[in-house]
């Protein structure tokens, strides 16, 4: 069992167990002990993060413990997580360390590694780490002289990624005449993303990029829809584009501001591969939080679904397996495997707007190839995370909703991997009727192992 890794990497309020420098230092040190191995050429590691405040000091630390395992540190400063992912397997680095909470507020931070071709660690690697830093195996490895390592600043890493992210739209298409709301939740992706869409020759109406260290996520961004819903308004734009801080991941709205999430931006863009016979064994890999209205709306076109558990490395990893080309979550998460290794959030915008530009379609159009069922999110803190089977009230009161549901509907109850908290999801026919049951269930939860 991992202690330290969660579902994405190691993460947790700054400066407090486990996201402090000692720990941020013993990761480097175990990390570059593990992608070193017994080659004896000069060995890199890429470092980038978000803007948080507290990634100076963490960055720092990994730095030093990094170094101090006599391996070369490059160092990208703020960009986005796929574009961390992206320089890595292009610049043919052992791996890649982004510094980042993803969506969280700016009090939290993370540590997440990538492999050397840009892919997610495994389960095994990391837990590999987590003994390293338990057993003090290397502690008295110090290499000394010349066998020290050394920190190099990247300075053309953003305009790399945004070249990159510029080829990934079709060459004969261009988004002149559209205008874009785009809001960067004051995170990662402040530079970047405003550069890509300009240079491919939209109007960009720019939000959420001022990063002043403790303003990433704060009121904006996707966890935010609203800021982009009624900027698209106030602006008459086609479309409003908002991004996380690490810039993974990405709702939009349509040209009247209603919100489109990760399952109809999913369903265009599967849609969209099916008929021109580019998804690969037409199939989209998806994660149990998934409206039931993706399955069908996949169905009417010849499409199928694969289900994982939450948390984009395991959509990657079926995609991986089950040689699929597409997958995704429904907060934005979305994986176009045949052009990056992770979740990019400009990536998967440009992907929908060459769709748009591909029929001829606004984007509200488009979102009616999906009817979503009525689905209800309850999140409750939690002081532990124990077995929901052993809270008998608990059980009982699922036991009731499912089968009140049949097989109109259905119960999803699981912990966050990043938080302490406990997300119950119902879905079925009567919006009202699911509100009261998924309440209830939080309710119930609450009383036994709430958060005092």
């Amino acid at each position: 069992m991992k202690k330290l890794f969660g579902t994405d990497g190691v993460r947790g309020v700054a400066n407090v167990y486990p996201m402090t420098a000692e720990m941020a230092m013993q990761l480097g040190r175990a990390a570059a002990y593990i992608f070193k191995g017994s080659n004896k050429h000069r060995h890199r590691i890429v470092i980038g993060k978000d803007t948080r405040l507290s990634g100076y000091m963490l960055e720092n630390a990994l730095v030093a413990g990094i170094c101090s395992m006599g391996v070369d540190v490059l160092q990208v400063g703020p960009l986005p997580t796929p574009g961390i992912a992206n320089i890595t397997s292009s610049m043919r680095a052992d791996a890649g360390v982004v510094i980042s909470a993803s969506h969280n507020a700016f009090q939290d931070n993370g540590i997440k590694f990538f492999s050397a071709d840009g892919f997610k660690l495994p389960d095994e690697v990391e837990i590999k780490i987590e003994k390293l830093i338990a057993s003090n195996k290397i502690d008295a490895l110090r290499p000394t002289a010349t066998e020290v390592g050394k920190a190099y600043r990247i300075e053309d890493a953003a305009g790399r990624y945004i070249v990159f992210l510029k080829n990934t739209f079709p060459k004969e298409m261009d988004l002149s005449g559209m205008k874009i709301v785009l809001d960067c939740a004051n995170g990662a992706a402040y530079k970047v993303a405003p550069a890509v869409f300009e240079e491919l020759g939209a109007e960009v109406v720019v939000l959420g990029n001022k990063p002043n260290g403790t303003n990433i996520n704060a009121g904006c961004g996707s966890t935010y829809p609203k800021v982009i819903s009624e900027a698209v308004k106030e602006h008459r734009a086609d479309i409003g584009i908002a991004l996380d801080g690490d810039a993974d991941r990405v709702i939009v709205c349509d040209e009247f501001g209603n919100e489109v999430d990760g399952d109809h931006i999913m369903a265009i863009c599967a849609t969209d591969m099916l008929k021109r016979k580019l998804l690969l064994k037409k199939t989209l890999v998806a994660t149990v939080m998934s409206n039931m209205g993706l399955d069908i709306a996949l169905r009417k076109v010849g499409g199928k679904i694969v289900k994982t558990d939450v948390g984009d490395r395991y959509v990657v990893e079926a995609m991986r397996k089950g040689g699929y080309n597409l997958g995704g979550e429904q907060s934005g998460h979305m994986i176009f495997l045949d052009y990056c290794t992770t979740g990019d959030g400009i990536l998967s915008a440009l992907k929908l707007l060459a769709v748009m530009r591909r029929q001829g379609k606004q984007l509200s159009e488009l979102a009616e190839i999906m009817i979503p069922l009525p689905q209800v999110l309850c999140n409750t803190r939690v002081r532990e995370k124990c077995d929901i089977s052993t809270l008998k009230d608990v059980s009982a009161k699922i036991a009731d909703v499912e089968k009140s549901l049949g097989n109109e509907g259905r119960v999803l109850i699981r912990y966050s991997g990043t938080e302490p908290l406990l997300r119950v999801m119902i879905e079925g026919q009567d919006k009202y009727e699911i509100t009261a049951w998924a309440n209830e269930i939080c309710d119930l939860v609450k009383k036994n192992i709430g958060e005092k």
